[in-house]
C-alpha cells in the first residue's frame, strides 16, 4: 500500500499543495485535474524527484525516504516528456535504460522483446525511433517504465497529443497492467480514464477534492444535469444564466447540455459522466 499522510508542498510563500491524504492499493488510479493543480507536484513527490514540506508518504508503512533506493527500485515512471535518441532502435534504447538501472543482462532480451509485444512493438524493434509517430513513443514510453516491473507505475499525461486511436490503445495497454500493481494516471483528459479508472482522484485548490469510483464521483450530479433545445439566437443569453456543458446542432436550433439546480419545465433530465463533474467542479 502506498500511503500520502498530510502531504503539502511549498515553494517560498507559494503553495503548490496542501494537506494531501490518499491511500493506494493494487488498480489504476486517474488523478484528474486541469494543468496547473498541483498533479506534477504530487507525482514529483511520490517519485522522490521532490520531497513534502510537510507530511510523510509511505510504502508498506515505511516512509519512503528511509527506503531510498528500495523504494526506486519499485517505481516505473513516464513523464510528460522523456529523453530518448532518435537513432535509437527501442531495443537499443531499452538495453541502454536497462543498463542504467543496474538490471541483470542475463535474459534481458527477452524481456526487451516481451514488453514490446505487450505495447504492441515487436514488429519495429529494429526501427530507429525518429520514423516513429507520437504514439509509438509514448509505447516505447511504457516499456521502459516497465523494465523493472514495478510495483508503483506512475504516468503524467501520457496521452497529450495522441491521436483518438493511439489513445484507445495506451488506455488498453494500461489497464492490462493495473491488475497487480498501483498505477497512477495523471491527466487533465476526462475520456482517458472514465472508462478504465478504479477509482479517480480529483485535486481543486491544492487539496484532494474527491476520491472514489467513477459512478460514485458522477453521482453526485444526479438530479442536476439537463438538455434542452434553445434557439441559436438565444443561446448567448442561456450561457450567461446556466452552466452549459455541451452544445451541439440540431438544424434551426442548439441541443444544450447544462447544469441546473432548478431546471426549466422543457429540460429532460441526463446521466451524468465524468467530463459532466469535471467541467461543474473547475467552472
Amino acid at each position: 500500500m502506498l500511503t500520502l499522510s498530510h502531504i503539502s508542498k511549498s515553494y517560498g510563500k507559494f503553495l503548490a499543495v496542501e494537506d494531501i491524504n490518499l491511500e493506494l492499493e493494487h488498480g489504476l488510479y486517474g488523478m484528474l485535474a486541469p494543468n496547473g493543480a498541483g498533479k506534477t507536484t504530487l507525482i514529483k513527490m511520490i517519485t522522490t524527484l521532490l520531497f513534502p514540506s510537510e507530511g510523510e508518504i509511505l510504502y508498506d508503512g515505511i516512509p519512503i525516504q528511509k527506503m531510498g533506493e528500495k523504494y526506486r527500485d519499485l517505481i516505473g515512471y513516464l513523464p510528460q516528456q522523456f529523453g530518448y535518441y532518435k537513432n535509437n532502435t527501442p531495443v537499443q534504447y531499452l538495453d541502454y535504460l536497462a543498463a542504467l538501472k543496474n538490471l541483470p543482462r542475463q535474459g534481458l532480451r527477452d524481456k526487451i522483446d516481451g514488453l514490446l509485444e505487450l505495447v504492441g512493438l515487436l514488429d519495429v524493434a529494429d526501427k530507429k525511433m525518429k520514423k516513429f509517430s507520437g504514439g509509438m513513443i509514448q509505447r516505447v514510453g511504457i516499456a521502459q517504465a516497465m523494465l523493472n516491473d514495478p510495483k508503483i507505475l506512475i504516468l503524467d499525461e501520457p496521452t497529450a497529443g495522441l491521436d483518438p486511436k493511439e489513445r484507445a490503445r495506451f488506455r488498453n495497454i494500461i489497464s492490462a497492467l493495473s491488475k497487480d500493481r498501483i498505477v497512477i494516471l495523471s491527466t487533465h483528459i476526462v475520456s482517458d480514464i472514465e472508462s478504465i479508472a478504479n477509482q479517480v482522484i480529483m485535486i481543486k485548490d491544492k487539496h484532494l477534492y474527491q476520491m472514489d469510483t467513477v459512478a460514485n464521483i458522477c453521482g453526485l450530479l444526479e438530479g442536476k444535469v439537463y438538455e434542452r433545445p434553445v434557439a441559436d439566437d438565444d443561446f448567448t443569453d442561456f450561457e450567461k444564466e446556466h452552466l452549459v456543458l455541451s452544445a451541439r446542432q440540431e438544424q434551426e436550433f442548439l441541443q444544450v447540455r447544462y447544469y441546473s439546480e432548478k431546471p426549466e419545465a422543457e429540460a429532460k433530465p441526463c446521466t451524468p459522466n465524468l467530463e459532466d463533474m469535471f467541467l461543474v467542479s473547475y467552472q
